[in-house]
């Protein structure tokens, strides 16, 4: 809790009787003044509490907390006053104020309307139906005709909302699972999956909710199946539904910063770099902005799709030396938001920090954050990611001469992808090389480069094959071996080209 959370507790709850009284209010400085929770220091701390009482003492401090950071969030949280209003009107129909009871109804369907939010919408309408057949209100006279009228479009309205949420959500799923489609197969069954559950909509029609979800869909869609340019497209189309509405960047601020977040992920894929830095602006532009309403889910996202983004920049301009004067300020705000932050972020951070320090040359420290992610048991969430970590970890032992243990860093490799079903030719390719390295004349490496470069380039222009080369720049790396320069050096030249 905050300062402010806090001093606000104490004047809600000494509303109540004296704080003297308040048992579970001494509970509250106790654990307040303590670092970690220790049950006998805090019974040493207050004597008053019996080791008895403590649990149920626990249970009401929680409910109090909860209660007064409800009244404290109230003014930022339009569905909190909106389901105050319901409860206001419940009250004026227990107590028999029936036409009261209806207007308090309808003030609510506008606002909630005002703020899409037509469940809110179908709760009151739910409430008015009951109140017009139980009692003669006067207000029955073509009432029942529009009261059902807006029933069934708030429903149909409602329904299709949570079709196109439900197919968003699910194709979200699919990325954080397995990330982008392997091959022809996985592409087909997204595509199926996709047409399947997405319902039909246009861009002019259906409320903002309704638009929302369906660009949601369709980015990660097209992000699934490495279409980067409709990706792009409609992650562009989802900023500007906010830029449309600017009310909905405060009442929504998470979802506007997360599109934000995604236009960046398109844009990085497409080596679009100018616009790619416009949007990283704008995103710093709003987290400095000291007028706009934050929270601690804000916060926790405006740190992770900067930091990302920043690091992105990085590597789109091969500044991998450069970019690592970023890790000890990432690695102090990874430490600070660990509570709340997911192992899938957490995993992705560690490998571009690996990354950041194997374009700079420092194998033994890539490994350390490979090494984080390959003991991460949970093969549910990234299996990709999972993959290519082992995949960059065989290239950084190899690099960091590490003969010794590169034989069994291959079987160990070979073994996982076996198991995971992800023998890709850019793998198969690398693996062969690898194996076969130890036992090529000095004299003929360089031509053992420049013969694996031109396999995996042919590799690259497969559209399906393209896959590994979005978490793993190989031909960079190849190319880096073969003209005997740093990888950030021929990372630099091809930004210069690019820009």
């Amino acid at each position: 809790m905050t300062r402010s959370e806090k001093r606000h507790f104490r004047l809600f709850t000494n509303r109540q009787s004296a704080s003297e009284d308040l048992k579970f209010l001494q509970l509250f400085d106790a654990l307040d003044a303590a670092d970690t929770y220790d049950e006998a220091q805090v019974l040493a701390q207050v004597p008053a509490l019996k080791r008895v009482q403590l649990a149920n003492l626990k249970a009401n401090l929680y409910r109090q907390v909860l209660s007064s950071l409800r009244v404290y969030h109230a003014g930022q949280n339009p569905d909190i006053q909106l389901h105050e209003q319901l409860d206001y009107a419940r009250v004026l129909y227990n107590k028999g104020f029936y036409q009261q009871a209806l207007r308090m109804l309808e003030k609510v369907k506008q606002q909630a309307r005002q703020a899409e939010m037509p469940h809110i919408v179908l709760l009151a309408l739910d409430f008015e139906k009951l109140i017009e057949s139980q009692y003669i209100t006067r207000s029955l006279k073509d009432r029942a005709e529009t009261l059902t009228t807006e029933a069934t479009d708030t429903v149909a309205h409602l329904a299709n909302q949570h079709a196109l949420s439900n197919a968003a959500l699910r194709l979200y799923g699919l990325y954080l699972k397995a990330g982008h489609a392997r091959n022809r197969a996985d592409h087909a069954r997204i595509t199926a999956f996709f047409r399947e559950n997405l319902p039909a909509a246009e861009d002019s029609r259906g409320g903002f909710f309704e638009k929302l979800y369906f660009y949601q869909a369709q980015v990660w869609y097209h992000t699934l199946s490495q279409n980067f340019r409709a990706s792009y497209r409609y992650a562009q189309k989802w900023v500007d539904l906010f830029e449309q509405a600017p009310p909905m960047k405060e009442l929504q601020t998470m979802l506007y910063i997360k599109g934000l977040h995604n236009l960046l992920a398109a844009l990085y894929n497409m080596l679009y770099y100018s616009k790619f830095m416009q949007v990283l602006k704008r995103l710093e532009d709003f987290a400095a902005n000291q007028t706009r309403r934050s929270s601690p889910n804000t916060e926790i996202l405006l740190f992770q799709y900067i930091y990302t983004n920043k690091i992105n920049a990085y590597f789109l301009e091969g500044r991998f030396t450069e970019g690592l004067a970023i890790i000890p300020e990432l690695l102090e705000q990874l430490d600070h938001f660990k509570p709340q932050l997911d192992i899938h972020r957490t995993l992705v951070f560690y490998y571009k920090i690996a990354s950041l320090y194997f374009g700079s040359g420092e194998y033994e420290k890539a490994i350390e954050y490979l090494t984080l992610i390959i003991q991460h048991k949970d093969l549910s969430l990234r299996e990709d990611l999972q993959c290519f970590a082992r995949i960059l970890n065989l290239i950084a032992h190899y690099e960091a001469g590490d003969d010794a243990s590169l034989e069994y860093q291959v079987r160990s490799v070979y073994h996982f992808l076996g198991k995971m079903d992800e023998q890709q030719p850019m793998q198969v390719e690398i693996f062969r090389f690898l194996r076969q390295l130890g036992g090529i004349a000095p004299p003929q490496v360089r031509e053992a480069f420049i013969d694996l470069k031109e396999k995996l380039t042919v590799i690259a222009a497969n559209p399906y094959e393209s896959r590994p080369f979005l978490y793993l720049d190989i031909i960079s790396w190849l190319e880096s071996k073969i003209s005997n320069v740093p990888v950030q050096d021929v990372m630099k030249r091809k930004f210069r080209q690019m820009k």
